[in-house]
């Protein structure tokens, strides 16, 4: 497949076909004279078990998939990536660009409990409180007092959230975000029930007590196992929730779950299909590669020595084969990469981001990275410390990582090890810096290249390198300080120059999303952005 026709679907949510002559949960069978209905069952890969469902610690794509299934935000992405009406009905925005006031709908919790705007107060609130440690709190920095308060040095109710009456919910930003509205779309934005959170603080660890406000909601979960959700009978837009159930498995071995698909136990799989299997799957009518506006990379720990010097962080980021590595072990026509924002990103409505400032900010030098090394202190990486490259368990990255841990062996002289840990652990340790070098992947929460931009400020709760630049602040600071989108993107850029500089991080690849789904499944969507698939809209045919 073309790269260029890959990206021109980038920005739209790829409604996924199914593949001939696989029957699925829900195949037509005869009864008598007439055919029965097919049980509106999908059962889903869902990659691991989630670091949590409680929406304001969740950081992962397989968390946020689930959520996005359980929960309606202010606004739901539709199939042509815009922000339309979902738990809001409507809403208007101050000709400066600062006040939105969002209608509420006549909504209710799966418990029957109607859907208030306190809800949306509440939880915001919640996330942003300090104590809360969320990782994700940045995202609400956009709202005048927001920041202040996470960080401690302002007070919850000068948080710019007012509740104007049960159904209607004001917001103030600090300066015009563009983007703002995109953001109400994401996890980290959605509603609680103020009185069941209250009443059991571990309401987000079991069924009973997992009260939500979207298309499906949580019966089942068995841990490491299975997660079961049903229609939420209580949804506003039931009527159009075609599904009864969703069985999300919760597999870390692809290879397990790669053998349900083939043994008609699963329907769908997206990103998880082991590499070995995919030469194989090219002709296959069930195997689609869709666009993934996301980035492949790894994270170094700058606290750490010899990483703490941009000279061997750079070292290592230039001793690296990426064609290799995608044309031999991730096989699903991804690209390589040497910027850190993705393509997919629209800069004006005639450019994209990425195709504006090229995908070259440095380049694939063996020479020039041995001569980085030696000047770093380690000619021919004599002396040179043993690291562990971290990953999570997916064969796919364990293969990476051997791929990596050979070419710097090769072009560097030096000895890594790779250390493997289940998704939680993994994520854990690399919140808390516990590790010398991380594979990372990560995919935008929104439509703009500020969700990739703003990651990497001083302490920013996903930045996870301890990595700080006061002109790369300043830097993201003007870019959310200003309406004017000309500004905004060259603070952007001029950012993006500075962290591919510095090289905290190292990108190996843009994504793709290899996918295996059935014929007889409709209507299931895969986002360029946010999360792996859309269900509200899914159905058996």
């Amino acid at each position: 497949m073309n790269w260029k026709k890959v990206l021109a679907v980038s920005l739209a949510l790829v409604l996924i076909v199914g593949a001939v002559g696989m029957a699925g949960c829900g195949k037509k069978e005869p009864a008598g004279d007439q055919a029965k209905e097919p049980a509106q069952v999908i059962r889903y890969h869902g990659h691991s078990e989630p670091e949590t469902m409680d929406p304001a610690k969740m950081t992962g794509l397989p968390e946020g998939t689930i959520a996005n299934a359980l929960f309606d935000m202010l606004t739901r992405y539709d199939a042509n990536s815009q922000p339309q009406a979902a738990a809001a009905e409507s809403w208007t925005v101050s000709t400066d660009g600062l006040v939105y006031t969002f209608k509420l709908r006549d909504a209710k919790w799966s418990n029957g409990d109607p859907v208030t705007a306190e809800d949306f107060k509440f939880a915001w609130l919640r996330v942003l409180d300090p104590k809360m440690a969320s990782d994700y709190a940045y995202q609400f920095y956009y709202i005048k007092g927001a920041e202040a308060y996470n960080g401690g040095k302002g007070k919850a109710e000068d948080v710019a959230i007012k509740v104007i009456d049960p159904k209607t919910l004001e917001v103030t930003l600090a300066a015009p975000a563009p983007q703002f509205l995109g953001l109400t779309a994401f996890q980290t934005y959605a509603p609680l029930n103020k009185t069941v959170v209250e009443a059991h603080p571990d309401w987000n660890t079991s069924p009973e007590n997992y009260v939500s406000n979207g298309p499906f909601k949580m019966e089942k979960w068995e841990h490491k196992q299975l997660m079961t959700l049903v229609k939420n009978p209580n949804y506003w837009d039931a009527n159009t929730v075609k599904l009864e159930k969703l069985e999300v498995y919760l597999l870390e071995d692809n290879n397990t779950a790669y053998t349900m698909y083939k043994t008609n136990k699963l329907d769908v799989m997206v990103e998880t299909i082991p590499t070995q299997e995919l030469p194989s799957l090219k002709d296959a009518k069930d195997y689609h590669i869709f666009a993934d506006a996301a980035t492949y990379y790894y994270r170094f720990n700058v606290k750490k020595k010899p990483l703490d010097n941009p000279k061997v962080r750079k070292a290592l980021a230039m001793a690296i084969d990426r064609k290799a590595i995608v044309e031999n072990i991730t096989q699903a026509e991804q690209k390589p990469a040497f910027a850190w924002v993705p393509f997919g990103f629209a800069e004006d409505k005639d450019k994209d981001f990425r195709e504006t400032a090229g995908n070259s900010y440095f380049k694939e030098d063996v020479a020039e990275a041995q001569k980085l090394l030696a000047e770093a202190g380690y000619p021919g990486g004599k002396g040179f410390p043993k690291l562990e490259i971290l990953v999570n368990t997916h064969e796919m990255h364990q293969k990476i990582a051997q791929a990596i841990q050979e070419m710097w062996k090769q072009n560097l002289g030096i000895n890594v090890g790779v250390t493997n840990k289940e998704w939680g652990v993994y994520l854990k340790a690399q919140q808390e810096l516990d590790y010398d070098i991380s594979r990372s992947g990560w995919s935008p929460d929104y439509l703009d290249p500020m969700t990739f931009m703003d990651m990497f400020v001083t302490d920013g709760g996903n930045n996870n390198t301890g990595w700080s630049n006061a002109k790369y602040d300043e830097l993201i600071k003007q870019a959310k300080s200003t309406g004017d989108n000309a500004v905004r993107m060259k603070a952007m850029h001029d950012a993006e120059q500075i962290l591919m500089d510095e090289m905290p991080i190292a990108p190996f690849y843009f994504y793709t999303k290899p996918t295996l789904i059935r014929e007889n499944i409709k209507g299931v969507i895969t986002p360029s952005f946010a999360v792996y698939a859309e269900f509200k809209w899914a159905y058996v045919e």
